[in-house]
């Protein structure tokens, strides 16, 4: 099988196909402040992303999927674990779904996805994620998805606005206390 599968989802490897969508949503100013880009990316430097995103997990330190909806058969967004560390079994989550895609569940159910392939497969420990206090969605996205709220970072994050504080959430594997 060349992907993970849930009920409205498909999540798999980036294709070269998915250049112009990786290039629309790496260089929309309204998503850097989550990904901490500063400037634009051209098509090159992402081809060349695209050329080595085969590299394994445990080369690379990261995993970026598709993730495509399963009824219209489309691109909708990108899911990450990232900083995987194979010696305290832990990895960060990181995920975008393209504006209009948003609030049909299509998050909710790659994050799913994702967490069962991350403790099923990786036999990873725990998954866990950095939210803006402004990011509502994102906030609800993963309080919905069993993630619990460990802390909060004070003026981590600098926004045109000024700096805003981050919510820490953790999911583990087996319950935690």
């Amino acid at each position: 099988m060349n992907y993970l599968q849930g009920d409205t989802v498909l999540l798999r490897a980036l294709e070269p196909g998915d250049l112009e969508f990786l290039y629309a949503m790496e260089n929309d100013p309204g998503i850097w402040g989550v990904s901490g880009t500063l400037a634009p990316y051209s098509r090159k430097v992402l081809k060349d992303y695209l050329d080595r995103a085969h590299l394994d997990i445990y080369e690379a330190r990261q995993l970026r999927l598709a993730i495509n909806s399963r009824r219209e058969s489309h691109l909708v967004g990108l899911v990450d674990l990232y900083d995987f560390d194979p010696v305290n079994l832990k990895a960060g989550v990181g995920i975008l779904i393209s504006a209009r895609h948003r609030g049909h569940g299509f998050g909710s159910q790659a994050l799913r996805v994702l967490c069962d392939y991350a403790f099923g497969v990786l036999q990873l420990h725990q998954v866990y994620a950095s939210v803006g206090v402004s990011n509502a969605p994102s906030l609800g996205l993963f309080r919905k998805a069993g993630f619990r709220e460990t802390g909060i970072r004070l003026h981590w994050l600098r926004t045109p606005e000024g700096f805003e504080n981050e919510v820490f959430f953790q999911k583990f594997r087996e319950n935690v206390s």
